[in-house]
């Protein structure tokens, strides 16, 4: 299955800008796309969803080598390094033991290019006869119109009989497969912190040891967050207010008694003899090393201690 996203100017200026994420069977041709404003992770990893929801787990996806899919090796003392050094969606491919294939040019994965190159004409006509302005309107001709008029007319059949998508593993949770995760410490009134929010560990999930220990937190497409702890998955709860036992410290401050006129000048006269006194000390020093002073000196480096 080949993958990729098109930066296009789908509504003519009419609205906002818009990204076609789309993925196409390369046995088949069948194509499946949905609109987005952004062409983050978060809306790759729910096209990814709808794609299994309706095909089933493909062989493999054919990409780019953009860093949604692959990103620069971290430094060994990264928290979440080594090992293998994956993307959200590299890591939820390799959780649904689907593999990764990486494009090195757009020629590689020109059937996606062609159909994109096709959408850029055909699609972006279509959206203007029906005076698409915002993100519902073109979805809604793109899934009703557009997608069915393209599977009719360019969709084939496969030269192998069967289909090669499979099923979902039993006990497959794909909503925590699909998730942002990253790494955290708990806390000692265990709580971790993501982004400046406070999310607290529900009471009757807290066990022993779960302090002070690194964990696994997990941001799913519907907003919640969850923590991996051992073979668990546990709910967080955002915190409005600090926990019970965060304590703020108090620092004691030493009030400082002000000091009249004529303190301040006598303290200022003494700090400047004091600099005086040093200047003509460094005066008397020889201006040569030391080793020659002991030489030319009468005295015995004996009697210097």
């Amino acid at each position: 299955m080949q993958w990729d996203t098109s930066e296009h100017n789908w509504l003519e200026g009419r609205g906002e800008k818009l990204y076609l994420i789309g993925m196409i069977d390369d046995a088949t041709s069948q194509l499946t796309a949905r609109f987005v404003r952004h062409d983050s992770t978060e809306e790759n990893l729910r096209q990814l969803r709808r794609y299994i929801e309706q095909h089933g787990r493909p062989v493999a996806v054919y990409t780019d080598k953009a860093s949604l899919f692959q990103i620069a090796p971290r430094a060994i003392h990264h928290r979440d390094a080594p090992a293998e050094q994956l993307s959200q969606i590299g890591r939820a491919l390799k959780e649904l033991n689907i593999e990764w294939i990486a494009a090195h040019s757009p020629q590689a994965k020109g059937r996606i290019e062609r159909a994109f190159q096709t959408a850029q004409d055909r699609l972006v006509k279509g959206l203007r006869q029906v005076g698409a302005n915002d993100l519902e309107t073109a979805s809604a001709y793109l899934q009703q119109f557009y997608l069915p008029l393209w599977n009719r007319r360019f969709q084939r059949q496969p030269q192998m009989a069967g289909d090669p998508h499979r099923p979902l593993p039993p006990g497959t949770n794909l909503d925590s497969v699909l998730s942002i995760r990253e790494s955290r410490t708990v806390s000692p009134d265990y709580t971790v912190r993501w982004k400046g929010v406070i999310y607290q560990v529900q009471g009757e999930q807290i066990t022993r040891g779960m302090r002070g220990t690194c964990v696994q937190l997990e941001r799913r497409l519907d907003g919640s967050r969850w923590m991996h702890w051992q073979k668990r998955i546990v709910a967080l709860e955002r915190c409005e207010t600090k926990p019970h036992g965060i304590v703020e410290r108090k620092v004691r401050t030493r009030a400082i008694p002000e000091r009249s006129a004529a303190e301040s000048a006598r303290a200022k006269q003494r700090l400047l003899d004091a600099r005086r006194r040093l200047s003509e000390a460094y005066a008397q020093l020889a201006n040569r090393p030391i080793w020659q002073a002991l030489k030319d000196s009468s005295v015995r480096a004996g009697e210097l201690r």
